[in-house]
């Protein structure tokens, strides 16, 4: 038989998934896959149920609905004060298929890509079969420090775009203007574009502001902004995404969004929609909710004998177990506390490329207190019993 197509064929199972089935199969607490429990908001939920019983049920624009491309414009106006016409916003089937849209449609085979480690899992697959060549820059647990010089060393005349991910999964680490700046001069002086993966937008802790790139001067005609209503909702089996871009950025991705996903259901549509224009409170205290979660699992954590990093954003928080006396590496030490403890977490290590950091796990926060409170109560009789 001929072989399948040998770049996505290279990669396993998500970690994501293999956890989550690790954690069925030991009936752990999941802290490891990224889904929030009882946060979703009920006038919402209601609002796609009368939506769906309303209609219409056939194939909406591929665009997505004028009234969901509207909201996501008025959006951009009220949190980021962006001045976006709904002709600049395309909705997508997730965040996920709106990454693929943005890879797919701009690159070419040969251009380089500049990502951030550790990132998200669905990059280089994507940026690899689009025929783009990954550049990587590493970020560094604890501090996460954006290394500027190899940045800088990342790009080249053949860079065609850097992906941007903040606030960061999994790192939880949140771009300051600063870094933000130097960012924008490289893509100016390279003549390169950005995707920014700005899912967490609205999750941002410690009375941090969320800034995205596209907000600074010169920027707005060089970003494809992803946004996602399963994070801001908290609905993301609903898979609603979208991307913001100007006009003529935003005609290829649309092109190769037309092969992939085509369209969304247009009742989660309008209820996105409705939801963007009256649940305005719902949105802003959001943070404030996942923030009391952080720090009850965090704390916990650290009574535990983990050394926990700060988190400035996203659901996730990272901790150092090296200091619970486990020898192994990271997915030894996931796998161990899964089928042991009895509660699920992602290795950190997962997120990079080669040698990485080897002694962290990555847990969810946006779980209810029942649940937190219950993996809390099995670490603790595990590692204090």
């Amino acid at each position: 038989m001929k072989p399948a197509n040998s770049i996505l064929s290279s990669f396993g199972t998500t970690i994501f998934e293999t956890m989550s089935r690790l954690a069925v199969a030991h009936g752990a607490v999941n802290l490891g896959q990224g889904f929030p429990e009882g946060l979703e908001p009920a006038a919402v939920v209601a609002r796609a149920a009368a939506e769906h019983a309303r209609g219409p049920h056939q194939y909406p624009s591929m665009m997505g609905i004028p009234a969901l491309r509207a909201a996501v414009a008025g959006h951009e106006a009220a949190f980021h004060g962006l001045d976006v016409e709904p002709a600049e916003v395309m909705v997508t089937s997730g965040a996920t298929e709106a990454l693929a849209a943005c890879f797919f449609g701009l690159i070419e085979p040969g251009d380089e890509v500049v990502l951030i480690e550790p990132l998200y899992d669905s990059y280089l697959p994507i940026v690899r079969r689009a025929g783009g060549i990954p550049k990587l820059v590493r970020l560094e647990p604890p501090h996460w420090t954006l290394p500027r010089e190899d940045l800088e060393a990342a790009f080249s005349p053949r860079t065609k775009l850097l992906v941007l991910n903040t606030p960061t999964n999994p790192a939880g680490k949140v771009y300051d203007g600063d870094e933000l700046a130097v960012i924008a001069g490289l893509l100016e002086r390279f003549d390169a574009y950005a995707v920014c993966d700005e899912v967490y937008e609205h999750l941002v802790y410690d009375g941090r502001r969320h800034v995205g790139l596209a907000t600074l001067p010169g920027m707005r005609r060089r970003c494809l902004k992803v946004g996602s209503a399963g994070k801001i909702f908290s609905l993301t089996g609903w898979k609603v995404g979208w991307v913001v871009a100007p006009a003529d950025l935003l005609a290829p991705v649309a092109k190769a969004h037309q092969f992939l996903a085509f369209t969304t259901a247009p009742g989660l549509q309008a209820a996105v929609a409705w939801g963007l224009e009256t649940q305005g409170a719902t949105i802003a205290g959001l943070a404030g909710v996942l923030e009391k979660r952080r720090d009850r699992l965090a704390a916990g954590l650290a009574e535990i004998g983990f050394a926990v990093l700060p988190t400035g954003g996203s659901y996730f928080l990272t901790a150092d177990f090296s200091p619970l006396g486990f020898c192994d590496d990271d997915h030894a030490f996931c796998r161990f506390l899964t089928e042991k403890a009895g509660v699920a977490a992602i290795p950190v290590g997962a997120f990079y490329q080669g040698e990485a950091p080897d002694h962290y796990a990555r847990f969810c926060f946006a779980k209810t207190d029942a649940a937190i409170d219950e993996a809390l109560a099995r670490l603790d009789r595990f590692f204090g019993g």
